[in-house]
Parts: C-alpha cells; structure tokens; sequence
C-alpha cells in the first residue's frame, strides 16, 4: 500500500488561504443579495478548499467532462461557497459572485443544473447522497471509469430516511469510488442537531452501515488532506468522513444562518399566534415540527408550551407519522408544520393517515415564487393538488392574518386531515377581527353592480387581485373579486352566482402550477355549467430564484397580469 506524504507547509498555507477566501466570497455574495446562509458556508470552507484544490482531479473550464470527479453539495443552501469554490477555480467570474440571488443570474439560492458544474438540483436536503450513489454506481459498472464521486451533507439533513437508505446502498454495491463528507456543525435551522458533537455516535452508526469511517478535525487542512487520500486507498467500501466544524467559522458573534428577511407580519407568522392561543385554550392540542419552527412560527408554541412541542428535526415522513400516533384515539390535536414543498416527501404517509382516518392539521408555509430567492427548490408549487387528492382532507388557503386565525381553530375542530397553505411574505389584513369565517364558505371582497369580470385569488394573489381592481377602476372597469378561503370543499354556489353576474367570466390567479390548482378546483366546480368562461393564470414552469415582486410578473400573476387579463377577457 502506498504511503501517505504529508503536503508542505506552502501548499497546506496555500489551503487554508483559500479557505478564507471562499468564506470571504461568501459572505459577500450573502451580504449583496440580503439573504441566503453565511454561516453553513464558513463551516465548510477547509472542506470546500481540499476538495476543490487538493484531492479532486477536474478541468475547470470543462466542467462536464465526463472524466472529471463529481461533487454533490447535498447541503444545497451553502450553494454560495460553491460557486465560490468555482469562482477561484477559474470558471465563475469573481464579480458575478454578488449577483447571488438575482433573477437574471444562474447563480440561485440553491444549486441547479442551469449551472454546468451542478449535476443535480439540491435544497430539498437529505437527497444528495442518493444521487451521488447513482453517480458512483454509474461510474463504476456502467462507464467503468476511474472518476469518484465526492458528496457533502449537513449534520441536521442526517435527520432524513433517505440519507439512510443511501448509506445502505453505498455499502452494499461496494462503492470504493463514493466519498461522503458529514459537515458537523452542530447547529441546524432553529437549534442544535440531535446529535450536535458527538462524533463517537456518528462514527459507530456509519461503520454499522458498512462504510470506511474517519473523524477529522473540519477546520484542519492537513487532516483533511489525509483522510481523503486514505478515502482513495480503500477497497471494497465507500468513504464516509466526519467532519467536526463550527457553523459561522471566522465570524464573531454568529452561530445561524440568515433566513429571508421581510418587515411585514406574514400569514405564517399568524399562524404561530393563532396556535398558541389554540395551545392555552386547550391541554390537548400539541404542535410538531421539523427544524423549522422558526421559520413557520410554531416557535412561538414551542415558547408557551414546551411540555407539548415534538421537535422532528429534518424527517418530514417521520413528523407526519409521529403526529398520526399522537391523534389516535383522539387523544391529541396535532398540529405539524414545515415548508410546504418539503411535506411532498411525506405524501404516501400523508394519504396513509386518510386511510387510517386520522384527524391531523398540516401547516405548510413558503408555498409559491413569493417566497423569493431562495428558488424553486423551497417553493411549494404542488401542494395544492398534492392535498386536493386525499379524500379527506379540507385545504385551507387564508389571505390574511385574521383569515388565517380562523383557519387554525376551525381545523382544530374539523374531522379528517387539514392543510393549511401559509405564505413567507407580509399580506395586509383585509378583514376586520370579528369576522366570521366557515369551511366552504367563500368571501366576495370586491363588488359593484357594474362588475364585469369575476377575479379569484388566494393568499398572495388575492392582493394582487385587489391591486389590479383598483388599477382597472381607474380605468372606469369594475371587477369582481372572491376569495375562495377554502380550496377544497370550494364555494361553488358563490362562484357561479358571480361567474353569472359578470357575464359568465371567471379568471383565477394562483401561486402555484397551472395543473391541479385553484384554477382546475373552480374548472372542476363551473364545469357542467353553460356559457361560463373561465382564465386561468398560473406559474407555467419551473421558476428561479429573484425578488417575490419580480417573480410573480415573470410568472404571470401580478396584478398587472391580472388586469391585462381582465382588459382580453372582457374584449373578447
């Protein structure tokens, strides 16, 4: 067996001054687009900097060649040091770093294959090991070509199945050619990672999957260098190296991410609030989530009522399950929540609880291109037709803070599943507080006698419904306006005497896929009626990272979308 030759003492210098270059870039890149996760990106630095610049064997301005190493960041939301990474390989110009984020940049808040050095989309966490096992059995039995396959986790996406179910694979097919590396930087989305540092723990359950294991020091460019050459030595199994890092690494006073920010109260931050006053009114009501909590508010339980919050961590299948047991024999009211898109890895457990006639409330937030730059990875765009296929469920779609209150207490006491759809953005409160509000009862909130064209909107595009009303009344053009409250059951006897009003035409405006939406919901509830017209704009494809504003006009359904919509409609 060869032996290891430490590297000198310029090239290891030479490593870790790249290291803190891609820091540096980083943080840039994050600073400029005002979002995006700084801290994940300096925990992997020393990582990034071996990998790119000392064990992988690539040609930087070739990067799909097909004898090149791969690399999988399964971490995608760290993408800003990737691109650092390939920034200071010489195929990203330096100065487009700063236009991370923005919609006329490829440069997205998660990786995509726009790019040409990304093989595979990540974001949604807990997949990238799996792909990069595709990869290295491809490489080994198909290609049978000496490229290896390089993939970096975070420690909080251990929390997914599906990490697991990867490792079983890796080990069974043998594949030497795969190098898994676990950034353990102990901290996830809202608090530590279950196991934080106890890399002994990691150790022992990798080896217990059959893989070659090693525990490095994340920040210790000379280990690295070592563990990964020991990686290539190995015969027969894959490589997992366990990395203790510091999440913020070079930043003082820092130990998170940075989320999106806005200034405006969200219907997900009405949400929080309404769940817990539903926790003080009753003993039964018990909240879970999935690392989450402070993105979807259910924080604010987790504070009031700490005897009664499941933290999940980052196992969306598993919450859902673990809500499906606590609701039985109706001993709890559950309530879980997430993002929205990431409850679509949950939907066989999700139409299992319709099977097993269970009464359980989902709260998925970030739904559609309103979310903004973090892109289309975070962005619920099939929820609404993901849930308007369980039978039992009632799919609540508030559009504003009051709506969304009532939302919470009435699916506390409506039978079966219900999912709420929760926006990022701020929607200002159209309702007054005394506002009564019923499950398949819909809200008419603009009207006149002239109205010549019947408008639906939900959530975000209710407002922008209400924004092109008053554009087109400047205009001397009345329309009418719904919002549905409820997509299933949907209001159809409201949409039709309205459809009727306005000379039987309807246009619905969603935040969400054309397919299986709002629009086939009120398609589906006008369809046997004659003469009854009906629009629909949606978002039409897969969308990119960029300013909520700028992503709804590029998708079609801003409210001058709307208006122009309405100006066709009614000349034709």
């Amino acid at each position: 067996m060869a032996s290891y030759h430490k590297p000198d003492e310029k090239t290891l210098q030479g490593l870790k001054d790249i290291a803190n270059k891609l820091r540096i870039n980083s943080i840039k890149a994050t600073c400029a687009s005002n979002s995006g996760h700084p801290t994940t990106c300096c925990s992997a630095a020393e990582l990034m900097s071996v990998l790119f610049f000392h064990t992988m064997r690539y040609k930087a301005t070739d990067p799909r060649n097909q004898c090149n190493d791969r690399f999988v960041l399964s971490k995608g939301h760290a993408a800003p040091i990737l691109y650092a990474a390939w920034a200071e390989a010489g195929f990203v110009k330096e100065a487009d770093l700063i236009n991370l984020r923005k919609i006329d940049s490829d440069l997205e808040g998660h990786p995509t294959p726009k790019l040409e050095f990304v093989d595979v989309a990540t974001g949604s966490l807990g997949q990238g090991l799996g792909a990069a096992c595709g990869m290295a059995y491809t490489g080994k039995h198909f290609d049978k070509s000496s490229y290896r396959v390089y993939c970096m986790l975070g420690d909080g996406e251990c929390s997914e199945g599906a990490v697991w179910e990867a490792m079983a694979f890796g080990s069974h097919y043998n594949l030497d050619n795969l190098v898994a590396i676990i950034d353990a930087n102990r901290l996830g989305q809202s608090e530590a990672a279950p196991l934080k540092h106890n890399m002994d723990v990691y150790r022992k359950r990798c080896e217990a999957f059959g893989w070659n294991t090693y525990v490095v020091d994340g920040h210790d460019v000379e280990e690295l260098c070592k563990a990964l050459w020991q990686a290539q030595q190995v015969k027969g199994k894959p490589t997992m190296i366990l990395a203790k890092t510091f999440k913020g690494r070079g930043l003082k006073g820092m130990g998170r991410g940075w989320g999106g920010k806005g200034s405006w109260v969200a219907t997900r931050k009405a949400y929080g609030v309404a769940l817990a006053k539903l926790g003080q009114s009753s003993q039964r009501v018990v909240a879970l989530d999935a690392d989450m909590k402070n993105s979807t508010f259910s924080e604010m339980f987790h504070k009031a009522f700490p005897e009664r919050f499941v933290e999940c961590f980052i196992a969306e299948q598993n919450m859902v399950s673990v809500a499906i047991g606590c609701a039985t024999r109706d001993r709890t009211v559950a309530f879980a929540s997430t993002f929205a898109a990431f409850l679509s890895r949950a939907y066989d457990h999700i139409r299992m609880a319709a099977v097993s006639e269970s009464n359980i409330n989902l709260a998925g937030s970030h739904c559609g291109v309103s979310i903004g730059e973090d892109g289309p990875s975070q962005m619920a765009l099939e929820d609404i037709a993901m849930f308007r296929a369980i039978p039992t469920c009632t799919l609540f779609y508030p559009s504003d803070g009051v709506s969304t209150e009532r939302s919470v207490e009435l699916a506390a006491n409506t039978k079966g599943i219900c999912f709420l759809r929760i926006t990022r953005p701020e929607l200002k409160v159209i309702y007054d507080p005394k506002e009564k509000f019923e499950v398949g009862v819909a809200k008419v909130v603009r009207q006149s006698d002239s109205d010549k064209v019947t408008v639906i909107g939900a959530g975000v595009t209710l407002h922008e419904a209400l924004t092109a009303a008053d554009l087109l009344a400047s205009e001397g053009v009345n329309i009418r306006v719904i919002d549905p409250f409820t997509i299933k059951p949907l209001d159809a006897a409201t949409i039709l005497s309205s459809a009727r009003a306005t000379g039987g035409r309807i246009i619905t405006v969603e935040d969400h896929y054309r397919e299986g939406g709002l629009g086939e919901a009120v398609l589906s509830a006008v369809g046997e009626e004659p003469g009854i017209i009906v629009t629909r704009l949606a978002v039409n494809r897969i969308p990119r990272s960029g300013k909520p504003q700028e992503l709804l006009d590029l998708y079609g359904i801003s409210a001058k979308h709307i208006a122009n919509a309405v100006r066709q409609t009614f000349a034709n």
